[in-house]
């Protein structure tokens, strides 16, 4: 019994207490701890946000896999590993696919003299290839899930890039009609020149001095493919005007304007494919909004200033083909202008003319001029230096 009592005592002495905190009133402790993190968050909260816009925004550096890939890491054939190589596995790529771009609108240009067989007016052609750009785009995007318009500051720069180009299309269809044919490929040959400088003002490019010395050497080297002609077209005009009481020379004047005001638009949209494609992350978000857009203008166009010509079967078959590699040299386009300063690849565009002159003296089998010679070198030379320096290390 002693040792029971004993045992409640020891077990009496142990007394638990309950105390009961207001917990809006905390405690000096939390207090200050409190205060040191108000005082950590402070300087974060208090620092200004950069200014952004459309062309300054940033963009990850981290590029997921796009639609692109994913379509084509499912074949196992050499093209497609080729073609994947190109799109994304070198640190080339962006130069090579401005390349592959400009070697595709030489197919073209080459299967449209080979089989032509009618003669489509071009706002009817532009048409029918602006439509199947669309077409193609769209289904490609829907099949990848991805969105067909992203972000309002995106939406804005997908519209003014179908706006600019439209322009720049219709300009120069305007132009080519009412100038000799020289006379416009040369003033359409300035678009590379008007997108370096479009992209040194909007885009804040950096524009070399080899940069420059390319872009001259090309744009020198077409100036000699159409030296003879431009010679002889332009002496022409001036003998068609002195008699024709009625010819205005204003109307040429007006053309030539228009042609170099097709240019400009073209170099803006140069810009505009890059800042798009960048900021979506998607090249092909760009020539689908260009699709999109001008069709229907084209569409207008066509019937308003031009008659309807109702194509045979080889046409409308060659119209089909030239309008998928178009789509597929756009796509080439706006993925080297993501990828590259729009200053470093715009000389590689003129490849696609050399091509043509080489082409051209292979076909005709005739001793080649000087001035082809001479501007098949420059535009070679060019390119070669640009793809021997190699992309800008900012961007690898």
């Amino acid at each position: 019994m002693a040792t029971a009592s004993s045992e409640s005592n020891d077990a009496s002495d142990h007394v638990v207490e309950l105390i009961v905190r207001d917990v809006s009133a905390p405690s000096s402790a939390d207090a200050e701890a409190d205060s040191e993190d108000k005082d950590q968050i402070a300087p974060l909260l208090s620092q200004e946000r950069p200014k952004i816009n459309i062309f300054t925004a940033s963009y990850p550096r981290t590029k997921p896999r796009n639609e692109v890939t994913r379509f084509l890491e499912s074949e196992e054939s050499p093209f497609t590993h080729f073609i994947l190589w190109v799109w994304n596995g070198s640190r080339y790529s962006g130069l090579l696919c401005m390349a592959l771009s400009s070697t595709i609108y030489f197919l073209m240009g080459v299967l449209t003299n080979i089989f032509s067989v009618q003669a489509i007016p071009l706002f009817e052609a532009a048409f029918t290839r602006c439509a199947i750009t669309l077409i193609l785009s769209y289904l490609w995007l829907r099949r990848s899930e991805e969105p067909l318009f992203g972000t309002s500051q995106v939406r804005i720069i997908l519209l003014l890039r179908a706006l600019t180009g439209c322009i720049s299309i219709s300009s120069f269809i305007y132009c080519s009609q009412r100038l000799p044919f020289s006379q416009a490929i040369v003033l359409n040959s300035t678009v590379p020149i008007m997108a370096s400088i479009m992209a040194r003002v909007f885009l804040h490019d950096k524009l070399k001095v080899a940069d420059i010395a390319s872009l001259a050497c090309c744009f020198f080297g077409v100036l000699f493919f159409f030296r003879e002609m431009l010679a002889t077209e332009g002496h022409l005009v001036k003998v068609k005007e002195a008699t024709n009481a009625y010819a205005k020379t204003g109307h040429h004047i007006f053309a030539i304007l228009m042609g170099l005001f097709s240019s400009i638009m073209g170099g803006t949209s140069y810009c505009l494919i890059r800042a798009g494609a960048k900021a979506s992350d998607q090249p092909l978000l760009t020539v689908f909004s260009f699709g999109l857009f001008a069709s229907p203008a084209m569409g207008i166009c066509t019937f308003i200033f031009e008659d309807f010509v109702l194509p045979g079967f080889q046409s409308i078959l060659l119209m089909l083909v030239s309008s998928i590699m178009a789509f597929f040299a756009e796509v080439l386009l706006a993925r080297g202008l993501q990828l590259e300063r729009t200053s470093k690849v715009a000389n590689i565009q003129y490849l696609e003319a050399a091509l043509r002159q080489l082409w051209s003296l292979a076909l005709t089998r005739v001793a080649p001029s000087f001035d082809r010679l001479v501007g098949v070198s420059l535009i070679v030379i060019s390119v070669s230096c640009t793809m021997y320096i190699g992309p800008d290390k900012e961007m690898e």
